[in-house]
């Protein structure tokens, strides 16, 4: 395969921007075109220019979700960051102790499902069987979405569950040399999934919401789509309403009308 040319991956990056709000830097080219390379090869084509001209073309707008399916990183395991999941629980003790029975979270980065899984098991440890719990779990990424929805992970992706909460949200399934896991339904019960593109305002959510998880994945914006992004989450938030970013990312210096409480945790005052 012909390697890209440097106006190809200009354009290829302002599309992604455009569509996305993600921002690819200038040393990103080599990762960008190893990604299109293995979309491209699913189609036939050989020629970045081509491939360009077949995105633009493609009036259905399938195309673009394509690329941003191959361009999005998703890098993520249960109880990643496992200090955000104490704080949560005791979110949710504290509310609950004040007679709050209506409980609405987002994780807006779902990626392959661990992480709103991880989310639903505090939710159901924490709350009575009664309360009216729910979350909802978006990403821009169809592919990982329908790796989330199905709930199916191999052995090696369970390790930092607790055992008493991996035998009782999950089923043990037999597998062709590996095992596999699937999540009960109790958890499933909790959650919707859907397709939600954060650099398009305002987002399609009814509030207000108690908390929402936005974790490592606004590192891949820029300032003025930080901005925008958390100036959106800011009005579906009740207020006292909690914003847990990634370990990573700090809304130091962007415009925001959070209040810092502590490390990648923000509240709405």
């Amino acid at each position: 395969m012909v390697s890209m040319e440097k106006r190809i991956f200009d354009k290829l990056r302002k599309l992604v921007y455009q569509k996305s709000g993600i921002s690819l830097g200038v040393h990103k080219e080599a990762l960008v075109t190893s990604r299109v390379g293995k979309r491209m090869r699913k189609l036939g084509m050989d020629d970045f220019e081509s491939y360009l001209e077949h995105l633009v073309a493609d009036q259905s707008g399938q195309e673009v979700v394509q690329l941003l399916d191959v361009i999005s990183t998703n890098v993520t395991h249960f109880f990643r960051e496992a200090r955000h999941f104490d704080v949560l629980a005791d979110l949710l003790r504290h509310w609950s102790g004040q007679g709050q029975s209506r409980f609405r979270l987002w994780c807006s980065a779902a990626s392959s499902g661990e992480e709103p899984y991880t989310i639903a098991m505090i939710m159901r440890e924490v709350l009575d069987n009664g309360a009216d719990a729910k979350l909802l779990a978006t990403d821009i990424s169809t592919r990982v979405l329908e790796e989330a929805r199905a709930g199916v992970y191999e052995d090696g992706h369970m390790e930092k569950i607790p055992q008493q909460l991996l035998k009782k949200y999950f089923n043990k399934r037999g597998g062709t040399g590996k095992g596999l896991w699937e999540v009960r339904q109790t958890l499933k019960q909790l959650i919707t999934f859907g397709r939600l593109n954060l650099s398009v305002f305002p987002y399609a959510l009814k509030g207000p919401l108690d908390v929402i998880f936005c974790r490592n994945v606004m590192i891949y914006f820029d300032n003025d789509m930080r901005s925008r992004v958390l100036a959106n989450m800011h009005k579906l938030l009740k207020p006292g309403g909690y914003l847990i970013v990634g370990h990573a990312e700090s809304l130091t210096g962007l415009v925001s009308e959070f209040e810092h409480v502590s490390p990648s945790v923000y509240v709405k005052a």
